[in-house]
């Protein structure tokens, strides 16, 4: 096996597949506000034991949820504005 190749034997470059990451993003999403209802649920007994930061933990994953499904729907529109011309 060769880990070496001339730029002549080498294939081009296959073009980026082009992906819907909403997705994906929602969908973490999603299992981050499960676990804030499920943090919320157990307040009482997390913030005794010293663990009441995990509903802040939860909250800030579902906004950094909500900012990458707003990037991903600006970058989704700027592609296809920019594909139509």
């Amino acid at each position: 096996m060769r880990l070496w190749l001339k730029d002549s034997e080498r294939l081009p470059d296959p073009l980026p597949m082009k992906t819907d990451d909403r997705t994906a993003i929602g969908a973490g999403t999603a299992l981050w506000v499960v676990g804030a209802v499920v943090a919320v649920a157990f307040w009482s007994p997390l913030s005794r034991d010293g663990f009441g930061w995990v509903v802040w933990m939860t909250l800030v994953g579902i906004a950094l949820g909500v900012v990458g499904l707003c990037y991903a729907q600006v970058r989704r529109s700027r592609a296809t504005r920019g594909s139509k011309g």
